[in-house]
């Protein structure tokens, strides 16, 4: 359980990083902040293939996903330096492919779970869904986080790209909601199953992580992002930034709670 679980969390942080450098510029930052981003992401997607591994997981079918992952890490690699020279159309491009081959991994990667109950034959798609929107939300509020330390270093830098970003933070969380209300919505199509009988397990058997994966992964990051918000729209770059720091730990513990009902209950939530 746990190497699968460190394998999805990682994977899913430093790929989703990446897919928020997307919404940015190194024309209008410089490229000082995209190469320490991009290199943060690549150590953590190294970190994560060499747990795997030590510690394969026994719930996958197939290296895909790993292949992927290590495709994934050098484009970045490539990235990191391309950037550095200047490059930012053949940057961007690098930047592209890596994202793409890191979100195929990880979505190859729900499709050859195998620890699944039966939805309609809709289990891995849904898982799929489920970890796209756990990526986004990761790498959204972890790069955004990281950028808010980059005033210290460009202080007359633009408020517009903290808020831009910021507003990728708001989205994701709501594609993360909307990624539960789906499983709930598809777990109806079952006839073997049924929220009379899912949601007491969840709320009662396994209600020492449900409750707090609501209320990290779900509830306090809705609250901070009200919060973070307000602060960059009076340009406190400090507050936004320590706000944001509360919400990678309430996330990451919010995330980790929904690894594990995945395993507990064997639906992703």
């Amino acid at each position: 359980m746990i190497p699968s679980m460190f394998f999805f969390l990682f994977s899913q942080l430093s790929v989703g990083m990446l897919l928020t450098l997307l919404f940015i510029s190194p024309r209008r930052i410089g490229k000082g902040f995209f190469k320490f981003a991009s290199l943060t992401a690549a150590i953590l997607m190294g970190v994560t293939l060499a747990f795997d591994f030590f510690f394969p997981s026994p719930y996958r079918n197939g290296n895909g996903p790993l292949i992927l992952l290590l495709i994934s890490i050098v484009l970045t690699i490539l990235y990191n330096r391309v950037v550095n020279l200047d490059k930012f159309s053949v940057a961007l491009a690098l930047l592209t492919t890596a994202t793409a081959t890191g979100l195929v991994s990880i979505a190859w990667d729900s499709l050859a779970f195998t620890r699944l109950l039966h939805v309609a034959g809709w289990e891995h798609w849904l898982l799929a869904v489920n970890h796209f929107a756990a990526t986004a939300l990761l790498g959204s509020v972890l790069l955004t986080m990281v950028f808010g330390h980059w005033y210290l270093v460009i202080p007359k830098l633009s408020i517009d790209h903290l808020m831009k970003l910021t507003k990728v933070f708001v989205a994701a969380i709501l594609l993360r909601l909307v990624s539960v209300v789906v499983t709930f919505a598809l777990i109806r199509t079952e006839p073997s199953l049924s929220l009379s009988d899912v949601l007491p397990a969840l709320m009662l058997q396994q209600g020492i992580f449900f409750w707090p994966r609501l209320l990290f992964g779900i509830v306090a990051p809705i609250i901070l992002a009200v919060m973070i918000y307000s602060t960059v729209q009076i340009r406190h770059t400090q507050a936004a930034t320590g706000l944001l720091y509360v919400a990678v730990v309430t996330l990451l513990f919010g995330e980790f709670f929904s690894k594990f009902l995945l395993f507990a209950v064997q639906l992703p939530f």
